[in-house]
């Protein structure tokens, strides 16, 4: 969770110490749970091993850790990182393993002997709530103020226990300041799905309530507003992420340079690292410091642990979806609306939706995939057909999207291999279409088995129809559609002259599937 830099082959080659954990008061040591941890390889990929949660504590302890920190810091952390494993066990389903050691995750390096001491003072004790280990956060330090998750992740749960409250104890630190040019601006943004040949200027234009940066204006570039949380997120994937560490931050600009200055490093919601280990510096105890950053949570040894998310195997796929449908008002099934965030929850609770996300959209995880099951569930009734199993692939990049489904920056999802691959969640809620792109993306995947061998075009028009995409914009050169248009060959579809070209086509191809709706027939008949 921590930014930080991992030296793979300090990882690879570091022993896993063996050692039991041993419970206080002299009862009987917990069962050791085997976590299976994926490790980042240079050339990339993951090499996966297999290690007791103890031992995991103990070495993540090594990796997110404030330098010598007293005791009660690390024994605190160590509750902390123990609640963050249990509850996120899993999130790496959809990749064969549970979790990673990258900063995605929780960064891991050579157990110490502090380290293990803390971790086996504190064996089995989680943060609970209703018993099960609860969905919090943690951060290098939050600047003064700790955050709730929405403001970080739109759409986030704002459980009591992970309130915005001032911080004494972090007390800013650390103070930071840097300095990046518009074309190095341009250039992150532009790999963040923002479309524009000038970075015409960059300002704030919006606090939350804590104090940091909600949103700012780009002036030159489409969309013209981005949230303080995606410009740290866009900004640390192409340039770094020790440029904009938090989003406590002023802005000015100087010449053709923009000068950030801001306190707080992280994203600031939950315990804080600095903070904490001032807290046991002045003698407050593990649990005093895990009680203040998280009220109302129980610390206890949680009920049986929850058993690992099975992978998923599929194979069908599919043409990618616009990034904006032009479709027109045609009769179409009534959308869902909007799922509301769900209680903080492990995501793996819900073993038949995997969602892969990019370092900086963890937040999202459970309210995507409440959203996910949700639509799955509704959509398998509307079309009398066994709900799948669900594999979504948020990419970090557009630019790792077109590489991976060879489809261009302007389409907003690929199904390839049966799993769904999409631009990051930063891109779809910038573009309006993070629900209805899902959703169109499910019906690809219940219907296009029974409609394979129709034209192209009975398959995306039974995608736009069910997923209830409302009618937006078409692109500069798309045309109106006529009542009785001719259906849109498949080149149209797969090779476009345009956007333009490509929303027109998705029209027509709404408005042939919707005729012969109206006509009675079955979506499975529709040819």
């Amino acid at each position: 969770m921590r930014v930080a830099v991992l030296i793979a082959a300090l990882l690879l080659t570091a022993a896993v110490k063996p050692f039991r954990a041993a419970s206080p008061q002299g009862a009987p040591a917990p069962p050791e749970l085997p976590l299976r941890i994926g490790i980042a390889r240079p050339g990339g990929g993951h090499t996966v091993t297999t290690i007791p949660l103890e031992a995991y504590v103990a070495r993540v302890l090594a990796g997110e850790a404030a330098r010598d920190s007293p005791p009660a810091a690390l024994e605190a952390l160590a509750i902390a990182v123990r609640t963050f494993t249990l509850a996120n066990r899993g999130r790496h389903g959809a990749d064969g393993f549970d979790l990673c050691d990258e900063t995605h995750c929780q960064v891991m390096r050579a157990a110490t002997t502090a380290t293990e001491r803390a971790a086996n003072a504190t064996a089995g004790r989680a943060l609970l709530r209703g018993g099960t280990p609860a969905s919090i956060y943690y951060s290098a330090s939050c600047g003064g103020r700790t955050e709730i998750p929405s403001a970080v992740w739109p759409g986030a749960d704002d459980p009591p226990y992970l309130p915005s409250q001032p911080d004494d104890a972090c007390d800013g630190a650390p103070a930071w300041s840097t300095e990046l040019s518009a074309a190095d601006l341009l250039r992150a943004l532009r790999a963040g799905g923002f479309r524009g040949e000038r970075l015409s200027d960059l300002r704030i234009a919006l606090h939350t309530g804590s104090g940091r940066v909600a949103s700012l204006r780009v002036e030159g570039l489409q969309p013209e507003l981005i949230s303080g949380q995606d410009l740290r997120v866009v900004v640390g994937r192409t340039l770094g992420w020790q440029f904009i560490k938090s989003t406590a931050f002023e802005l000015k600009r100087v010449a053709d340079r923009y000068r950030f200055t801001g306190r707080g490093s992280g994203h600031g919601v939950g315990l804080c690292v600095i903070g904490s280990t001032r807290l046991a510096v002045a003698g407050r105890s593990a649990d005093e410091i895990l009680h203040r950053y998280y009220p109302g949570l129980v610390i206890a040894a949680p009920g049986p642990v929850l058993a690992r998310a099975p992978a998923i195997e599929t194979s069908r796929s599919t043409r990618a979806t616009p990034a904006g449908v032009a479709v027109l008002e045609a009769p179409r099934a009534p959308a869902t609306p909007r799922a509301s965030p769900p209680v903080a929850a492990p995501a793996l609770l819900v073993p038949e939706v995997l969602v892969s996300l990019p370092d900086g959209d963890e937040g999202e995880r459970a309210f995507i995939t409440d959203l996910t099951a949700r639509a799955r569930t509704e959509l398998a009734r509307t079309l009398e057909v066994t709900a799948p199993r669900v594999t979504l692939r948020f990419h970090p990049t557009i630019a790792s999207y077109e590489r991976a489904t060879s489809e261009p920056w302007f389409t907003s999802g690929a199904i390839l291999n049966g799993e769904v691959h999409l631009p990051p969640p930063t891109v779809l809620r910038d573009r309006g279409v993070l629900d209805r792109t899902i959703r169109h993306q499910l019906v690809h995947l219940m219907t296009d088995a029974p409609l394979s061998g129709r034209p192209l075009w009975v398959r995306e028009g039974a995608a736009i129809y069910f997923a209830g995409e409302p009618p937006v914009p078409g692109g500069k050169d798309a045309r109106p559609v006529p009542p009785r248009t001719s259906c849109p060959a498949d080149a149209e579809l797969v090779r476009p002259v345009s956007i333009g070209a490509l929303t027109n086509a998705y029209a027509r191809a709404q408005t042939c599937f919707s005729r012969q709706i109206l006509q009675r027939r079955s979506w499975r008949d529709v040819k």
